[in-house]
């Protein structure tokens, strides 16, 4: 037995250390964010302000709690600085953790205890993820810990192993929402067990009362709830919009189906293969892709087999139907939390030789998934150091943006106007702006691996990190490039216009920021005029359309206000006056009162502008 844990702890090693210069990526600069305000204010991490896509977000709507940000805070109050490898050594122990937590909950359920245990840690998302900052390892790591020393506390009747539990459970409350399915998994135990220990019910309500603390003293301290803030960023961005939703569902039950290697397929009887096959014809008719509609019969296959099994296959039923109606994106790691218990069902489904070769293909995919992620982060790192100039600014998020501003780059605003010589640096993957700045190339890079495996590309065909309607494969099979990266001075441009519309591909270059190609504004569009060689007033037309709240408007030229007007009704009006340039271009500003925004589109919307210029 101690045999076998060494040799665990030793593959958990070595799927680590080759990673630890693993650079920052994904959303691993907000938690550092988060690490970096709790230095200031160790109680409340998540009050931090940033910039992202173009807009000031508060960390309070941010969707995971606190325990993350001030694990990164420790690391980074003891180190001085975030420095890649004593945090990625850091956070093993959490792979090591989960995989502990694993080793008992197989030895209790599982005869091939070893097997289903390498068939965890062979899982894609947890050989990926398991080398980023995010909140997922830590909250795996508690969420695994909190069930296995509940089993052993209800098995043995063990007050202080219970306690433990409970301990555990608070921890993955504090990292992340979905602790919440905790519940429902430990009341399924107990009940299977037949226990009415009421401590152990107790424990069973941990997770949502101290998500209702945490949730109640962030009221009591900072005058918000953060589910609150988190619900308004969910409307503002559509995030639950029912397209994401049924795509979060399906690119769920495609990654379910390569949790283990698809030769590792758990029995079922004949109406689980039919229902399998009666799937995969439905997904085949939506993406005829053999990778999308295979995957999907093996997650429904694997669904359909977890029916009428014990607790280990209602713990993957309980948890699957909570990611379904909770999440919006879909990604493989949302899905970590079911890895053990599919496991262990895979491991008592199948023969030891079956199990072994799943393991080895298993774990070769989630290898080259991992080397080809650690590639694409590395870019970034060694693009953002070759970056000189006097004031860059960054129209990137992610690890890019990270070592951007490291080296002294600001977030790009949605307002912001580039000056003359100022460099941008901009990706074509990593949620960019729309700019009108006249640019000169100063460099670009290709991100492009050699291994044809893709887990995020411009070809946007994989849902392995986020679902979307171009495509729900759990990975890519592809050599495309992931991502195109440049940096551009901005170049002096001179208005050539007197009047613009907003449709017109002309008017473009004019257009400084605000102002969409349909002609929406949001609460303030700036545009650049040429100035009239006769003398003509200032003019602005504008739409104001049922759904729009907006109805005082703000016309500025040069900073100084030329008209105003409050409007009674929607409908088509515009506003006039007199306006002398003295210099040979006009910056001309229209405000709007209030915005809005519709589902399915992240903009802040004011109102129509349909021309604006001198006439």
């Amino acid at each position: 037995m101690v045999a076998r844990t060494l040799g665990l702890v030793a593959i958990v090693l070595l799927l680590r250390l080759p990673f630890l210069h693993q650079a920052i990526q994904g959303d691993d600069p907000y938690y550092l964010y988060g690490a970096e305000h709790a230095q200031i204010d160790p109680l409340h991490p998540t009050h931090a302000r940033y910039i992202f896509q173009g807009d000031l977000v508060d960390m309070r709507g941010h969707p995971h709690p606190p325990l993350n940000a001030w694990i990164l805070a420790a690391l980074l109050a003891a180190l001085g600085d975030v420095r890649e490898v004593p945090f990625h050594l850091a956070y093993t122990l959490f792979s090591l953790l989960a995989m502990l937590a694993m080793w008992s909950l197989a030895r209790r359920f599982c005869e091939r205890s070893f097997l289903a245990t390498l068939l965890f840690l062979a899982v894609p998302a947890f050989v990926v993820n398991g080398s980023s900052f995010e909140a997922d390892l830590p909250f795996l790591a508690f969420w695994m810990a909190a069930i296995a020393l509940f089993v052993k506390a209800v098995d043995e009747d063990s007050r202080a192993v219970l306690w433990a539990s409970a301990g555990a459970v608070v921890l993955a409350a504090l990292a992340a929402y979905q602790a919440i399915f905790l519940a429902p998994v430990l009341a399924a135990y107990l009940l299977y067990r037949g226990k009415t220990w009421r401590l152990a019910w107790c424990v069973v309500l941990a997770a949502p009362s101290a998500l209702c603390i945490w949730q109640l003293y962030e009221r009591a301290t900072s005058g918000e709830l953060p589910a609150t803030v988190l619900a308004g960023y969910m409307g503002t961005y559509g995030l639950q919009a029912l397209a994401n939703k049924a795509r979060n569902a399906a690119a769920l039950v495609a990654h379910l189906g390569w949790i283990v290697s698809p030769l590792v397929v758990l029995r079922g009887g004949k109406w689980q293969w039919i229902a399998s096959a009666i799937a995969a014809a439905a997904a085949a008719f939506y993406d005829p892709n053999p990778l999308f509609w295979a995957s999907v019969g093996c997650g429904v296959l694997v669904l359909a087999s977890c029916i009428g099994r014990d607790f280990m296959g209602t713990w993957v039923l309980l948890f699957f139907a909570g990611a379904v109606i909770v999440f919006f994106a879909g990604s493989a790691r949302y899905l970590l939390p079911v890895a053990a218990p599919v496991a262990i069902l895979a491991a008592r489904a199948c023969g030891v030789r079956r199990l072994a070769l799943g393991f080895a293909l298993q774990m070769a995919l989630s290898l080259g998934l991992a080397i080809v992620n650690y590639q694409h982060w590395d870019a970034y790192r060694q693009f953002a150091r070759s970056v000189t100039g006097q004031r860059v600014w960054i129209n990137a998020e992610w690890g890019l943006r990270y070592y951007l501003e490291s080296e002294g780059a600001l977030p790009l605003a949605k307002e912001h106007r580039l000056l003359p010589n100022e460099i941008v640096v901009s990706s074509a993957l990593a949620l960019p702006l729309p700019m009108n700045s006249t640019l000169a190339p100063v460099a670009q890079l290709e991100i492009r691996p050699a291994i044809p495996l893709r887990i995020i590309s411009l070809d946007g065909r994989s849902a392995y990190s986020a679902a979307s309607a171009r495509g729900l494969l759990p990975f890519e099979v592809s050599g495309g490039p992931i991502d195109r990266v440049h940096a551009d001075v901005v170049v002096e441009h001179k208005p050539e216009l007197t009047y613009i519309d907003p449709r017109d591909k002309d008017a473009r270059p004019q257009i400084v920021g605000g102002l969409f190609p349909d002609g929406w504004m949001t609460d303030q569009a700036t545009v650049l005029l040429k100035r009239p060689i006769q003398p003509a007033p200032l003019r602005v037309a504008i739409y104001i359309p049922p759904q729009s709240p907006a109805r005082h408007v703000r016309i500025l030229a040069d900073g100084q206000l030329v008209a105003e007007d409050t409007f009674p009704a929607p409908g088509a009006y515009a506003l006039a006056a007199p306006f002398s340039a003295v210099a040979s271009s006009v910056t001309v500003t229209v405000t709007v009162d209030k915005t809005f925004s519709v589902p399915g589109d992240q903009r802040k919307l004011g109102i129509i502008i349909t021309g604006v210029g001198f006439r």
